[in-house]
């Protein structure tokens, strides 16, 4: 078996796993899809207390309905946000909070997204990138579902301005002890989750540092 056909094999598990666990909520069913999660909002709320995500000005996120809090909080928070429109087909739009005041619950969704938001023109450098993922290691492999897309939006600002953090919010069901790799797949270094977050730099440390320990190293 190659290694699409396993990350093809792992993406099924997840989605069924979600499925048969009520987790998975609208849109429904997740199966095809960056799956939207119960605790997705206290996901985003324990990524928006990281000193990673305080420091942010500006955060790039995804367009999927798991990361509609991230974008909410963002531009609650008076942060800029600049989102991929789905399948990238439109490039990027860029929101600014002072633009969206009172209405950061619309402009967090797609559509409120285009109807507040400006195509993004040139390069901006963002402080922090958030990513939609099927699965994830703690090795900080992550498994989107299977368009390339993520990797392409991580790969253009870190080819652009160099490492920027990058970070992810799942459910504990979507965090795996493995995920195959190929040479072209972008890493993660913090994971969000209803219930932690986790660390996983320096690369030195293949489990991270758990906030949910007082900070403690977990190798």
């Amino acid at each position: 078996m190659n290694v699409q056909q396993k990350k093809e094999n792992l993406r099924r598990r997840i989605w069924k796993l979600l499925t048969e666990k009520g987790v998975a909520i609208h849109p429904l069913p997740c199966f095809g899809r960056i799956p939207n999660f119960k605790g997705s909002y206290e996901a985003a709320k324990n990524l928006s207390e990281t000193e990673e995500w305080k420091n942010a000005e500006t955060i790039v996120c995804n367009p999927d309905f798991a990361q509609r809090w991230v974008r909410f909080l963002a531009l609650k928070e008076g942060k800029v946000v600049i989102m991929a429109t789905p399948r990238l087909k439109k490039g990027y739009l860029i929101l600014h909070p002072q633009e969206v005041k009172g209405r950061e619950k619309v402009a967090s969704t797609i559509r409120g997204a285009f109807r507040f938001g400006k195509r993004m023109e040139g390069n901006v450098k963002p402080d922090l990138i958030v990513t939609g993922c099927v699965a994830v290691d703690l090795k900080g492999n992550r498994l989107g579902k299977g368009g390339g897309y993520g990797d392409r939006e991580i790969r253009k600002f870190r080819e652009t301005f160099g490492h920027i953090l990058v970070a992810t919010t799942v459910h504990e069901l979507q965090i795996v002890e493995n995920i195959p790799t190929e040479p072209h797949d972008e890493k993660i270094d913090l994971i969000a989750t209803p219930e932690r977050v986790i660390r996983l730099y320096p690369t030195s440390c293949s489990h991270g540092i758990d906030d949910s320990s007082d900070g403690q190293n977990v190798c």
